[in-house]
């Protein structure tokens, strides 16, 4: 008998297909793809716009206003879901597409799964060149979706339509893997779109799809448990893996019960409570003064679902270089880092079975009891830099008191690029798991908003933790990227903004100075400017108000305080400014393996660059 079949186009093959995956999210059967993040042109617009408008009641499409937000909005609400659900970015051909390329970045550096389709130039090439086709002359067959290849963990360009019936599974497999997940990418030429295919019918036919939880290796993990055994002042490094494995739960209970301290990394912030008995702070350089301490003591570091990023190493500076790491991780690359002791296998998995193999060992009590001592020290070095004073300019740290102070249990915050990061990794105290969101795997500036508007859909949904996001940025990334202040008013997805303005890019400005070169091109004081005489800042919540958003400055602390309040009660997304110290910051202890001038005339680099060489012969050098 011959296979059922069914006639569709390629287009409407694909988005067919989308429809009939599944996932199951806390016991609940919902749609592998939640969504789609939309904005038509030329290349999408007559064919797959016609297959998405057909099924806007099961796929619905939400239209953004540049493609790079769009994907960034992808992005946000798949790490708000712990990468159990994804979102889909579709553009036009050419700048459309290009724009999504730094979310692809962004997302392939932080390993989170987005599906992004961008239209592509005709196949055929019959009326090439097309409008937006880039052309190489020598290679026809190179357009400017190749670009997509450094930054996806899968890609494909469609140009026949049979092709979908093996990339489709093998894109969601590679978005679903725990070791692989990333960014996947299919171009679509328009030509290839619009044509009709018999497909097989069992090609549409639900799918229910799991996130494998590989086991680690028997041998490794024995390894694993005799070294541990060994150690006098351990150290577990949390990373964003714990999250993603949801396996937070396990390993604070794992770390407690073994008398382990437990750091956290950027992306594993989030994982524990503020207060939790084995939280021993952030490490590295945006980290706390008690978890570099005991990195610089620890003499085996148990490090779990982290690819020990330079920001959490202090560029590999911050352990003693005889230190011995075990590297819990999915991915076999993350796994053997720097002559680690490799355990590849899933966080969750991976740890209860490695309690199981430590019979009854348990660290010295007085492990735990410092590492105790030196957190509170830490909390009390933040009270005193969260408190109010009579400095006529708020610092970061007494904003980010205020607004976490406002923050309730279920509100998630979201920051990203500038000098924010290190304020709110050190600064903000985690009252609920998952409720952080400080994207530094690629330091993303413009991820911010765009990610809120992501987060407040997200906690909408199934498995969402129903709280309002709250997005902390300088006026520098705000200016870089805001147009989904208004998404998230046409849409009607509630998120808080707060905009620190401390004129310009304060951070890189201190990197700068702090390197031996003059401010220049960074604070709005020290830019090219037509008018000095002239007012230099932006009204950002005007701005934000011509976009639909409520708005208020807040002229001090108590105002945003106030202005906080006065947001929780607002029905639509709300932003808020205030003015901030360009020159005041949380301190930190780590170093940083930065790129200094070798020869300069200037005393104050070549001063710099001593103290580079000093940092650099710190390192723990390993491969």
């Amino acid at each position: 008998m011959a296979q059922a079949t069914t006639r569709l186009t390629m287009a409407q093959a694909v988005v067919r297909w989308l429809t009939q995956q599944f996932t199951e999210i806390e016991g609940a059967r919902v749609p592998l793809f939640a969504g789609v993040f939309g904005i038509f042109g030329h290349g999408n617009v007559t064919c797959l716009s016609e297959a998405l408008e057909a099924v806007q009641d099961r796929l619905p499409t939400w239209r953004g206003q540049n493609e790079q937000s769009m994907a960034l909005a992808a992005i946000g609400f798949a790490k708000a879901k712990r990468r159990r659900q994804i979102m889909v970015a579709a553009s036009s051909i050419g700048p459309g597409a290009l724009n999504m390329v730094t979310a692809a970045g962004t997302a392939h550096a932080n390993r989170l799964p987005v599906l992004l389709l961008a239209g592509d130039s005709f196949a055929s090439r019959l009326p090439d060149p097309v409008l937006q086709q880039v052309e190489h002359f020598g290679d026809p067959s190179l357009t400017v979706n190749d670009a997509f290849k450094a930054v996806t963990r899968y890609w494909d360009r469609i140009v026949h339509p049979a092709q979908i019936l093996s990339s489709l599974p093998q894109a969601v497999a590679a978005m679903l893997d725990p070791a692989d997940c990333g960014p996947a990418f299919l171009g679509l030429p328009q030509d290839t779109q619009e044509i009709a295919f018999d497909y097989p019918e069992v090609f549409f036919e639900p799918r229910l799809w799991t996130i494998p939880r590989p086991r680690p290796d028997r041998a490794a993990l024995g390894r694993a448990a005799a070294l541990l055994q060994t150690a006098q002042k351990p150290l577990l490094i949390a990373g964003g893996g714990v999250r993603y494995s949801l396996a937070e739960a396990a390993v604070a209970a794992f770390a407690e019960q073994r008398g382990i301290p437990i750091a956290e990394t950027i992306a594993g912030k989030g994982g524990l409570t503020h207060d939790h008995p084995a939280h021993a702070g952030p490490i590295g350089i945006l980290g706390s003064t008690s978890a570099n301490a005991l990195a610089a003591e620890a003499d085996v570091i148990l490090a779990v679902g982290t690819r020990l990023q330079d920001f959490t190493t202090g560029s590999w500076t911050v352990f003693r270089p005889e230190a011995q790491f075990i590297s819990i991780n999915t991915a076999r690359f993350d796994a053997v880092k720097h002559r680690a002791l490799a355990v590849v296998g899933d966080a969750l998995e991976t740890v209860t079975e490695l309690d199981a193999a430590l019979g009854t060992w348990r660290a010295d009590p007085a492990h735990m009891a410092r590492a105790r001592a030196l957190f509170g020290e830490w909390d009390a070095l933040l009270d005193r830099l969260q408190a109010p004073s009579n400095t006529p300019v708020p610092t970061y740290a007494q904003v980010v008191h205020v607004v976490n102070r406002a923050a309730g249990e279920r509100d998630t915050l979201i920051s990203a690029a500038g000098g924010l990061p290190g304020e709110v990794a050190k600064g903000w105290r985690v009252k609920a798991p998952n409720t952080f969101d400080l994207e530094f795997g690629f330091s993303c500036m413009g991820y911010e908003i765009a990610a809120g508007w992501g987060h407040a859909m997200a906690n909408a949904g199934p498995g969402g933790l129903g709280g309002t996001p709250i997005v902390m940025l300088g006026d520098g990334t705000y200016m870089m990227m805001n147009s989904d202040i208004y998404s998230s008013v046409l849409s009607g997805h509630k998120m808080i903004v707060v905009v620190c303005d401390n004129g310009g890019f304060a951070v890189i400005n201190r990197l700068q100075q702090a390197k031996g070169v003059p401010g220049f091109n960074n604070l709005l004081t020290d830019c090219r400017v037509r008018d000095r005489a002239a007012p230099l800042h932006v009204d950002f919540t005007a701005h934000a108000a011509a976009m639909g958003a409520e708005a208020r400055h807040c002229e001090s602390l108590a105002d945003l305080a106030a202005g906080l309040e006065w947001a929780k009660s607002n029905e639509r997304t709300t932003v808020l400014s205030i003015t901030t110290d360009a020159f005041a910051w949380a301190p930190g202890d780590a170093d940083w393996d930065v790129g200094v001038p070798e020869v300069s005339p200037r005393e104050s680099v070549r001063a710099a660059r001593r103290h580079q060489e000093e940092i650099r012969a710190k390192r723990r050098i390993g491969v």
